[in-house]
């Protein structure tokens, strides 16, 4: 027998659940490797066209999936275990992350790229992302005050800011009014009241709604919000959910870009 090469036992036929995993391994230069990805995939564009679509995030079409015989599939959180276990029953290899904090965004990306064969090269570019999160921080930094900021994940029920989220807030130079609420993993622990928002009295509200269009008409008129300052300043803000609830290279790239913007120019209005 001859001697095994690495390359030989890394996966080469990948499905990716959601689309941070299909971005990360174009990034790298590995999407030769995908075979299946999201319905949602949006990052890179290109990637909608070029792979089979094969999943939503709570669906999966398994037999799809088994005709393009992979021997990696890599979805996000606990809300894909059905089909994950579908998966496993079919004899699948499966791997779901579940990472909320950026330490466990930074770690599930190199876990990946270690195995594609991409390590180094990963690393390299994890850096490169953490040296600009500290660029930023450092900016942030220079505010004269922070701002107090609600950030709406959805609006009916009213869900606020993922760890992830909460965490770039406050590296762009904001406050998360609802910070300890970001640490609870699931989504119906971080639905928050009317009454707990105007009670926190947010100078910012950034919205972005997962799916759908923030309407910021809309949240300046709902009962009692006359009151919020930043319903008094129109300080109503969206940011692209494909950008920032994406645990991946979006929010990490791009996410955290949008954010500080909007606390600079609120910034220089004070």
């Amino acid at each position: 027998m001859s001697d095994l090469q690495s390359k030989d036992l890394l996966p080469k036929r990948i499905v990716c659940l959601t689309e941070e995993t299909t971005e990360w391994l174009y990034l790298l230069g590995e999407d030769w490797r995908i075979v299946g990805v999201s319905g949602f995939t949006q990052r890179p564009k290109k990637a909608r066209y070029e792979k089979p679509r094969v999943s939503t995030f709570l669906n999966a079409k398994i037999d799809k999936i088994l005709d393009l015989k992979p021997d990696w599939i890599v979805g996000f959180s606990d809300m894909q275990a059905n089909i994950a276990n579908d998966l496993i029953r079919e004899g699948l290899p499966v791997t779901i992350y579940n990472q909320r904090s950026l330490d466990e965004i930074f770690s599930t990306l190199y876990q990946i790229a270690v195995t594609v064969g991409k390590g180094d090269l990963g690393l390299q570019k994890l850096n490169e992302m953490r040296e600009r999160l500290d660029a930023i921080q450092v900016a942030g930094q220079q505010f004269s005050r922070r701002p107090r900021v609600y950030f709406e994940e959805w609006d009916e029920p009213k869900i606020s800011a993922i760890r992830w989220v909460s965490e770039l807030i406050q590296i762009a130079g904001g406050d998360n009014c609802f910070e300890a609420e970001s640490r609870e993993s699931g989504a119906m622990n971080r639905v928050v009241t009317d009454e707990a928002v105007i009670a926190r009295d947010p100078e910012i509200v950034v919205g972005s709604w997962c799916g759908k269009k923030f309407l910021p008409r809309v949240v300046a008129n709902r009962a009692g919000w006359e009151q919020i300052t930043a319903v008094k300043t129109n300080q109503l803000y969206e940011v692209d959910s494909l950008i920032i609830l994406q645990p991946g290279p979006a929010s990490l790239l791009e996410g955290i870009e949008a954010l500080h913007q909007i606390f600079k120019s609120w910034q220089s209005d004070q």
